[in-house]
């Protein structure tokens, strides 16, 4: 492991701060993101690379969205890496039903990326407000060139996160996966427990 690259430290407390951020004017949302919350980093300390496309839901897609299979997706490929490192802090894929969220046509442009906001707030613009949000993490061997962009050994292990965010109304509204080197990401996860009746 390289001791000098920064470690990346995702905490499921981020999805709060994300939603309480979907409800600030833009020049707040403006100022930070969840990758510059997650690292510590500036916007300006960081490269983003982002690319979006359609595609129609396979079967593991349309179980996980409750749709039928060939349901038109909009899929959303970002890749987030500090300035002066080639190495990359994450991989992201995200999909959203198009034609949940098509009412905005902005939500569909790239080149509104970074959006201020993110993805919660994406959603709100289209009146989703997300409830919950599942993660999965899975470990597995890096895919082809996916060890060079995330500056791993080939051997390496890369953490895969698994997210699926459900709305007010029961309905799945995207599922992402993550994914991030093994030995620079930690992912911590605290689980709050009622008290005993008194």
């Amino acid at each position: 492991m390289d001791e000098s690259r920064r470690r990346l430290r995702r905490s499921p407390e981020r999805y709060q701060w994300e939603k309480d951020r979907a409800l600030l004017p833009e020049s707040e949302r403006r100022r930070t993101g969840a990758t510059e919350h997650d690292t510590g980093l500036r916007k300006e300390d960081l490269d983003f690379d982002i690319a979006y496309g359609t595609a129609p839901a396979d079967a593991e897609l349309a179980r996980r969205f409750g749709v039928p299979e060939g349901t038109k997706l909009l899929h959303r490929r970002y890749r987030t890496q500090e300035a002066d490192d080639e190495a990359t802090l994450s991989l992201v894929n995200s999909w959203l039903v198009h034609d949940m969220v098509a009412r905005n046509p902005d939500l569909l442009n790239p080149e509104n990326e970074p959006w201020p906001g993110g993805t919660q707030h994406q959603l709100k613009t289209v009146g989703i407000e997300v409830d919950r949000v599942v993660d999965e993490v899975v470990s597995r061997r890096p895919e082809p060139g996916e060890a060079e962009l995330l500056g791993v050994a080939p051997d390496a292990p890369v953490l895969v996160l698994r997210k699926t965010s459900i709305d007010t109304r029961d309905r799945v509204v995207e599922v992402s996966e993550v994914s991030l080197p093994g030995d620079r990401a930690e992912i911590v996860s605290t689980t709050r427990l009622r008290p005993w009746p008194t």
